[in-house]
C-alpha cells in the first residue's frame, strides 16, 4: 500500500519533509530544519533512506533545505530534483545555518562532505512550467512557479499510479514574484490521491492591501516621530517586495539595504522570467536611480546610523536576518534601544526562542525602543485555502505549515462550510493512500 509519511512540516512550522512511497518505489518532499534551539530536523526513517528513488525539493529556504545533505550522509545517492535558482542559492544558506549554529554551541548533523555529495537536476532544463516530465516508467512531475521566492515552486507528481499535489510554500500575492497557478488542479480537473496544502497563516483572513495599509501606518508613526526604523527580512523573498513598496510609499525618507538584498534583486534581474509582467523595469528603474544606499560594511553602518541620529533624521533600513539571530542584527539592537522613537518592524514568521521571539515578549520599557508586528503576506490565509482546497477533486486534503492548534481551527473553520476530506497531522503521522 502506498503512504504518506509526516516526516516535519505538518502541524508546525519549519522542517518541511514528506516521504510518499511503497516496499517498490519512494520519494522525498523537502528535507528542512526548525530554528529552535540547535535546530530541530525531520523524524528521518534511516532504513528509507537509501532506497528513495529521487528527492524533490520546493525551495531554498532553510526550512525546506537545510537537512538535504543528511540523507547523503545516510545513504542516498540519487538526485534532488530542484530548480536551477534554487541550487545556486543553497550554499548561501548552508553557511548561514552552520554559522548560526555555530554561535548557539551547537553541531550540524552532516560536514562539508555530505554537502558536496547532493547532485542537483534542473527540472526547468527538462520541461518548461506546466508540462510534464518523464523520470522514469512510474514517476513523472509537473511544476510550476509557486510566487514564493526565486526559484521556488509547487508539484503535481504521479508515483506508481498514485497522483498528487505538493503546493511548496505558495502566494499569488507578491508584487515582483509571478505565480504559475494551477488551474486545473485548483478547479479539479486534475483528481488527486492526496494534496499538501499551504496554510502558513491559518485562519488569517486578512488580504494583502490590508497588511500593507497596517504596514505602512505602523512605519509612519515611527517616522513621523523623526524615529530610525528597522525591518529584519530574509535574504531572498519578502525583503525585495518591502524595498520597492517603502520606496513608493515614502519617497522622500532615505533607505538603506545592507547589500546581499540588494544581490537578490540583481539576481531578480538576471532571471527576469521569474517575475511578473512589468516588474523586470520597475526592479531595473529601482536600482539604476539610486533609490536605495547599500550598506558595504561596518564603518558605513555606523557612520550613517549616528550621522541619523545626531540630525534626528528618520531613514528605513533593512537587514537581512528576519529572526534577528546575527551579529549583525544584535547591532542594529543596541543602537535601536537608545531612544524610543526608533522602532523595529517584524513582517513574518517568528520562530521561539530566537531573538525577535525574545524581543517582541518584551515591553517596550523593557525593550528600549518599539517593536511592531505586521505580516506580509507570502503564505496562504483562510481565503486562499479556502480557494483551494474547496475545488480540489482530492482524496485527501493536508494542510501544513502552522501549529497543530492553529491548523485545527482553520480546519474546522472549512469543515463548517462544507468542505471535505481535510487532515491535520503532524509528524510522525501516516496517510494511507
Amino acid at each position: 500500500m502506498m503512504q504518506l509519511n509526516v516526516w516535519g512540516g505538518a502541524g508546525e512550522h519549519g522542517r518541511s519533509c514528506y516521504w510518499i512511497g511503497n516496499e517498490q518505489t519512494s520519494i522525498l518532499l523537502d528535507c528542512g530544519v526548525k530554528r529552535e534551539g540547535f535546530g530541530e530536523y525531520p523524524l528521518i526513517d534511516p532504513t528509507k533512506v537509501a532506497e528513495l528513488d529521487a528527492v524533490f525539493l520546493s525551495h531554498a529556504h532553510e526550512d525546506h533545505s537545510i537537512a538535504i545533505p543528511s540523507l547523503y550522509k545516510l545513504g542516498y545517492s540519487g538526485k534532488v530534483y530542484t530548480t536551477r535558482l534554487t541550487a545556486q542559492q543553497l550554499p548561501g544558506y548552508y553557511a548561514a545555518w552552520e554559522k548560526h549554529i555555530k554561535l548557539q554551541g551547537g553541531e550540524l548533523p552532516y560536514d562539508e562532505a555530505d554537502i558536496a555529495r547532493v547532485q542537483y537536476a534542473f527540472i526547468e532544463d527538462m520541461a518548461p512550467p506546466q508540462q510534464w516530465i518523464e523520470l522514469s516508467p512510474t514517476l513523472r512531475i509537473c511544476w510550476g512557479r509557486s510566487g514564493h521566492m526565486l526559484g521556488s515552486i509547487w508539484m503535481l507528481l504521479e508515483i506508481n499510479g498514485k497522483r498528487l499535489f505538493f503546493s511548496g510554500d505558495y502566494s499569488e500575492d507578491a508584487l515582483l514574484l509571478g505565480t504559475d497557478v494551477p488551474v486545473d488542479i485548483i478547479n479539479g480537473g486534475i483528481p488527486l490521491d492526496v494534496a499538501i496544502i499551504d496554510a502558513a497563516y491559518s485562519t488569517d483572513t486578512e488580504y494583502q492591501n490590508e497588511k500593507l495599509e497596517k504596514l505602512f501606518t505602523t512605519a509612519e508613526e515611527i517616522l513621523n516621530e523623526g524615529g530610525q526604523l528597522l525591518l529584519p527580512v530574509p535574504v531572498c523573498g519578502r525583503g525585495q517586495d518591502l524595498l520597492l513598496l517603502m520606496r513608493q510609499r515614502f519617497p522622500e525618507t532615505p533607505i538603506r539595504a545592507e547589500y546581499e538584498l540588494i544581490q537578490a534583486m540583481e539576481l531578480m534581474l538576471q532571471h527576469a522570467d521569474w517575475l511578473k509582467p512589468g516588474m523586470e523595469h520597475v526592479v531595473t528603474e529601482a536600482l539604476n536611480n539610486e533609490s536605495f544606499e547599500f550598506i558595504h560594511n561596518e564603518d558605513q553602518r555606523e557612520r550613517l546610523f549616528h550621522e541619523d541620529m545626531a540630525n534626528s533624521r528618520a531613514a528605513i533600513w533593512f537587514t537581512s536576518d528576519g529572526m534577528m539571530q546575527s551579529p549583525k542584527s544584535q547591532w542594529y539592537y543596541e543602537q535601536f534601544r537608545t531612544n524610543m522613537t526608533n522602532g523595529i518592524l517584524l513582517t513574518g514568521h517568528v520562530a521561539m526562542g530566537t531573538r525577535a521571539q525574545r524581543l517582541l515578549a518584551m515591553s517596550d520599557e523593557e525593550r528600549g525602543c518599539q517593536l511592531k508586528m505586521v505580516r506580509y503576506k507570502i503564505h496562504q490565509g483562510l481565503p486562499d485555502v479556502r480557494k483551494m482546497t474547496q475545488s480540489l477533486s482530492s482524496k485527501h486534503k493536508l494542510l501544513v505549515h502552522a501549529p497543530k492548534k492553529e491548523t485545527d481551527a482553520l480546519l474546522k473553520q472549512l469543515a463548517s462550510e462544507g468542505i471535505e476530506h481535510l487532515l491535520s497531522l503532524q509528524p510522525g503521522d501516516t496517510v494511507n493512500l
